[in-house]
């Protein structure tokens, strides 16, 4: 049982900035936060402030920061309880956390730079920034099932599984709205675009599977 396994001061310390940061965005931005939390089946926010998108934007940044910490505890959490046992230490933690946001943010300057190659800057400037948006909105969801994970119920390997699911489908819809978004834009790329996808977006993925199996 993960309770008996660890204190849960640190994952406690953790949850509660994730809340103070969400909360620093909120107060910093309130009407732009109100759309974003509906932007899952609304494509008002997307619209709206995509126009407005910045290569740094601090309400961006800001639920990026709690992303970045929700999904740590989460992979910790998951991976304590399906393959090691060890106790949370603030360096370890530190150390996931880092590793996380410097993946996700080579990623996008990868992808910026391919954008800029292909000539298709502005298509993937708006694709980012959708990406960015449906991420940070799965961010705030992990908050309350890292906390029922916490203290409401024993971790399970059906329970993870179906977390993982579901934050996949939420992404998922998000990614589907975004096209309908934007898809003139798309349509006028589309071989660039499909390419682009190839390459960034499922290409990985068929590499980490391809170790995985091999292994």
């Amino acid at each position: 049982m993960l309770r008996d396994i660890i204190s849960n001061e640190l994952y406690t310390i953790l949850l509660v900035t994730g809340l103070l940061i969400v909360a620093i965005a909120k107060l910093a931005s309130p009407k732009r936060f109100d759309d974003f939390i509906l932007v899952l089946g609304n494509s008002k926010y997307l619209k709206i402030y995509s126009r407005e998108q910045k290569f740094f934007d601090k309400f961006d940044a800001l639920l990026f920061g709690n992303l970045i910490i929700s999904l740590s505890i989460f992979i910790f959490i998951s991976y304590q309880y399906l393959v090691d046992g060890r106790s949370l230490s603030f360096g370890l933690m530190l150390k996931l956390s880092f590793s996380i946001a410097l993946l996700i943010l080579i990623k996008v300057l990868i992808e910026r730079l391919i954008g800029s190659l292909l000539e298709i800057d502005k298509l993937i400037d708006l694709y980012l920034f959708q990406k960015i948006t449906y991420k940070n909105y799965l961010g705030i969801l992990l908050i309350p099932i890292n906390a029922l994970l916490l203290f409401g119920f024993k971790p399970s390997l059906p329970i993870i599984y179906v977390i993982i699911i579901l934050l996949l489908i939420v992404n998922i819809v998000g990614l589907i709205t975004s096209f309908k978004t934007h898809q003139s834009l798309i349509k006028s790329h589309y071989f660039y675009f499909i390419l682009y996808l190839c390459t960034l977006e499922i290409s990985p993925y068929i590499i980490l599977y391809k170790v995985f199996i091999t292994k």
